[in-house]
């Protein structure tokens, strides 16, 4: 199966220009993410633009995927980088055939539940107005129409995990996400346009077509991380944390000496940066 991950760089450099990396943690769990699918026999593809992978290529780990294709684009196809910050997850799916899981860097999956045929994510989420108001709080532009058919009570999908069994749902459901994203007029909004378009939409889509929607753990149990590794609100406290910092990024060379030792290279290569 292909499991897929995407890294774009505009939303970086929408708003600086100092040099792009990503934090030490995530080079660490994106690399055993890719490695512990690769071994379980899956085909892991890194989506980038072309600073992303010029990135990956740079600091010597665009090796840990099976392929790294050049699928964002460059310019987001003046979807506005800021306020669609996770953009480049939808053209990854876009440009990807299903079958197929995402992960996001972040989220390692050590055991697969069996997937079949429904939509599997992470997890529900509450409706709550902070985060997603309802559609009257969006400004879009004319002619953008939302679908009366919905079901705006559907509870959104989170997609730290996301497997799409089939391509015609996967192609609708990108559709509409990015024909939302390019019909918003920009804002100050940085949460509520992208969640609406990434997870809300996904959940709405797959109740008006008809898929069940199904997911891998729920949002109370989010914590007992057993089958997966989400790092969660845990990066903020290892970027404000040294300590904790260390302490992780020692656990993850342990876990790839341990499993990967054919790997063990990437270590001084994510120390490095």
């Amino acid at each position: 199966m292909n499991v897929i991950y995407s890294l774009s760089t505009l939303p970086h450099f929408s708003k600086r220009s100092d040099t792009f990396k990503l934090d030490k943690f995530e080079l660490y769990t994106a690399a055993i993410s890719s490695l512990t699918r690769r071994h379980d026999g899956d085909y892991t593809i890194m989506h980038c633009d072309t600073r992303g992978a010029e990135f990956f290529e740079r600091i010597g780990l665009a090796g840990l995927w099976n392929e790294i294709r050049l699928t964002i684009p460059d310019d987001f196809e003046n979807i506005n980088p800021r306020m669609f910050w996770a953009a480049g997850k939808l053209f990854a799916l876009r440009e990807t055939p299903a079958p197929l899981l995402m992960l996001d860097t972040d989220f390692i999956a050590w055991d697969l539940p069996p997937l079949g045929n429904n939509i599997v994510a992470a997890h529900r989420e509450s409706l709550n107005p902070a985060t997603y108001p309802p559609i009257e709080h969006f400004r879009m532009r004319s002619g953008y129409e939302f679908n009366p058919a919905y079901n705006y009570s559907a509870m959104p999908l989170n997609t730290a995990f996301l497997y799409l069994p089939d391509e015609e749902f996967k192609q609708y459901y990108t559709d509409c996400a990015i024909n939302f994203m390019k019909s918003a007029w920009s804002c100050e909004d940085f949460l509520c346009y992208m969640v609406y378009a990434e997870q809300r939409l996904l959940a709405m889509c797959a109740e008006y077509r008809n898929r069940q929607a199904d997911t891998l753990f729920e949002f109370d149990n989010r914590y007992n991380q057993s089958i997966y590794t989400h790092t969660w609100g845990a990066k903020q406290i290892m970027r404000d944390n040294p300590h904790e910092l260390m302490r992780f990024c020692e656990k993850c060379k342990l876990r790839i000496k341990r499993d990967f030792p054919e790997w063990e290279y990437v270590i001084e290569l994510i120390e490095k940066g």
